[in-house]
């Protein structure tokens, strides 16, 4: 094995546990022969008599070195894994639900259409929140093939809209646009389930993903970034944290949502999240960012990474913590954002701030799903 070589990242000693530390043997060791005159180096194996030469006497010592690598240790999920169902209904087999309710949740002014719906489950398909389902469009494709499942991000608690966990909850907004051609192009998972009526079957397949599972410590810092219809996964955390009582779990910590939408009519779910906000003052905070009517101090736009900036010092000192996770779901395009903002802020304290992200993505601290 050759010798490695690290370099050394200054970090905060409250983080410096999350970045790897590795160290190895070379692959030879050295005997050295001493003279009046001279110090050579002559390799041999490892497993070897080092020999002292002194005048005319010769003494051997007996050196060995020990090349077994240490015991590998399991690594401990920080999330709620324990239990996670994955892929229980595949394409080819999967589950059959109902529509319950079908309701668009977006102003009638605002850039496309969002709809909020509910299927049925009976219990059949379990699911933590932050894991998606697939849902497969009815009829065939241009080759006369089925539909490809398209994945959704679930948008309700494990326990569903109804409490009876009996059900699972999607937020969808319809795609529609104009290709190169000019041509109007409909998106067919997507306006399927927006035209679906209560009633009507669809086709489920997983539930699939483990990424943006919450985290287990119910002291944490969880930090929510999410854009548009991104923000379904942390409406099924915040039912959890707020909006239900469990046996084995309660939220002690603090959830901070960065909401960013181009439009106040595209605000998703935001009576329920300023309910939860005004019973709960001390563990929710809530921020919006409304790019098209609301600006900075600056005068520019206000992107969710805008109104991050607003709160850069706060924000860093809480990523310095082990128990701070940041959840990012949405558009492309918004960590850049703010990798740009920490950048700074790190440099000042002698940090990387793209290897410090790198530690909290291997210490399960930093989840981003983007499309």
């Amino acid at each position: 094995m050759a010798a490695a070589v690290t370099a050394s990242v200054s970090l905060p000693s409250s983080k410096s546990s999350c970045l790897p530390h590795r160290s190895s043997l070379a692959s030879s060791s050295s005997s050295f022969f001493i003279s009046t005159d001279r110090i050579s180096f002559k390799k041999v194996p490892l497993h070897c008599r080092d020999v002292v030469s002194t005048g005319s006497r010769v003494v051997s010592i007996r050196a060995q070195v020990t090349t077994e690598a240490p015991a590998k240790v399991e690594k401990e999920s920080k999330k709620m894994e324990e239990g996670v169902v994955v892929n229980k209904f595949k394409p080819k087999n999967p589950y059959i639900g109902r529509c319950l309710l079908n309701t668009k949740i977006t102003g009638d002014d605002a850039p496309g259409e969002t709809w909020h719906m509910v299927f049925s489950t009976e219990g059949e398909v379990p699911y933590r929140e932050g894991q998606s389902i697939g849902v497969i469009a009815d009829g065939v494709d241009k080759n006369g093939k089925p539909h490809k499942l398209r994945l959704y991000s679930i948008a309700s608690s494990a326990l569903g809209d109804f409490g009876d966990s009996k059900t699972v909850s999607l937020c969808v907004k319809r795609l529609v646009y104009t290709n190169e051609k000019g041509e109007l192009v409909k998106g067919v998972c997507s306006n399927f389930l927006c035209d679906l009526k209560p009633g009507a079957e669809v086709m489920i397949t997983g539930p699939v993903g483990k990424e943006m599972l919450m985290p287990k410590d119910p002291n944490a810092t969880i930090i929510m970034l999410a854009t548009g219809t991104g923000i379904a996964p942390f409406r099924s955390f915040l039912w959890k944290m707020f909006f239900e009582k469990h046996e084995d779990y309660k939220f002690n910590g603090l959830a901070w949502l960065f909401l960013g939408v181009p439009t106040s009519s595209s605000l998703l779910y935001k009576e329920e999240f300023e309910k939860m906000e005004e019973k709960n003052p001390e563990n929710f905070r809530l921020d919006f960012a409304v790019s098209r009517e609301q600006t900075n101090e600056k005068g520019e736009k206000m992107y969710i990474q805008t109104r991050m900036a607003q709160y850069a010092e706060e924000l860093w000192e809480l990523l310095k913590k082990d128990n701070t996770y940041v959840y990012m779901c949405g558009l492309k395009g918004m960590e850049k954002g703010i990798d740009d903002i920490m950048t700074s802020l790190a440099a000042k304290e002698g940090i990387d701030w793209l290897d410090y992200k790198r530690s909290l993505k291997k210490a399960e601290q930093w989840n981003v799903e983007v499309y």
